[in-house]
């Protein structure tokens, strides 16, 4: 399986996940010029921007520690686009999904990391 089918087999694991745990999808793969965020999601008035990792086991390392700078900042110029598009006045948060191929199981970290603006 290539990295592309891995990653959309993970992201529709960890969708399902999200579902299962009572969020809404409001957006998959949402891109702007800088950046993109994997899913982004809604349970009561809290919204997430999730980062989804998908791993065939640990022998790289946890699918969070993957999650480097760069891709913070990256996930940040994205969000802040999408709020520009649809204003939200609750709370935000960046998740993290990792999501073991192998397996199929799901580990949310909620608040995994801060925004990163510069």
């Amino acid at each position: 399986m290539d990295n592309q089918s891995k990653g959309k087999r993970g992201e529709a694991l960890a969708e399902a996940y999200l579902v299962e745990h009572g969020y809404w999808i409001l957006a998959r793969r949402y891109r702007c010029q800088r950046g993109e965020n994997d899913l982004i999601a809604q349970r009561g008035n809290t919204l997430c921007f999730c980062e989804v990792k998908a791993r065939s086991g640990l022998r790289y390392g946890s699918g969070a520690e993957a999650v480097t700078r760069t891709k913070r900042f990256a996930a940040t110029q994205a969000a802040m686009h999408y709020l520009m598009e649809h204003p939200h006045q609750g709370p935000l948060r960046f998740d993290v999904l990792e999501v073991d191929l192998s397996t199929g199981q799901v580990q949310h970290i909620p608040s995994a990391f801060e925004a990163v603006l510069d």
